[in-house]
């Protein structure tokens, strides 16, 4: 099983929309708070799919060069270069297999080789229990933990932030710069 991070091809359009609107289950740890409708064709051949062919924020997870997800990063505040990165494996059968700590990896080294940053950060919430462990596996130290402030189906969650810094991913000696 070959995992990788890549753009997106012009090609891949229809099949890209189809895996994320394919079904719902991915929602309900991507920040299930947030409202949240799959985008038509067109709304996402306009603007995800736009950002995935240049690659630079938004890239395709593969396993074997098939698409089942992606990562991203995004600036918090740029002027400060704090940058937060994140996943999404949009197919649950792929979940569990470490395909998301390989894509992470990959993308954490692309990104401190390709920005001018000093630290990575990532922030989930307590309701995904699986994106916490997987930034404690990769070297992120839990940074912040703001109790109570994710509110989903009744029940209160924490957002839990994360962040790794570039010496620190150095030391653990991941993909090489």
């Amino acid at each position: 099983m070959e995992i990788e991070i890549r753009p997106a091809k012009e090609d891949e359009l229809e099949y890209l929309h189809s895996l994320i609107i394919s079904n719902n289950e991915w929602t309900k740890f991507n920040g299930p708070y947030f409202p949240y409708s799959h985008p038509s064709l067109e709304q996402f051949e306009k603007s995800s799919f736009q950002r995935l062919l240049n690659g630079s924020d938004l890239q395709l997870v593969t396993v074997d060069d098939v698409p089942v997800g992606t990562v991203n990063c995004y600036w918090e505040c740029e002027e400060t270069r704090w940058l937060e990165a994140g996943i999404i494996i949009y197919d649950s059968a792929c979940w569990g297999k470490g395909i998301a700590a390989r894509a992470i990896s990959l993308w954490v080294s692309y990104l401190f080789n390709t920005k001018e940053i000093e630290r990575v950060g990532m922030t989930t919430w307590s309701g995904n229990p699986r994106m916490m462990s997987l930034a404690l596996k990769l070297g992120f130290q839990q940074e912040a933990r703001l109790r109570k402030v994710r509110y989903d189906e009744g029940k209160y969650y924490d957002s839990v932030k994360y962040g790794v810094l570039r010496s620190e991913w150095l030391e653990r000696n991941w993909q090489s710069f």
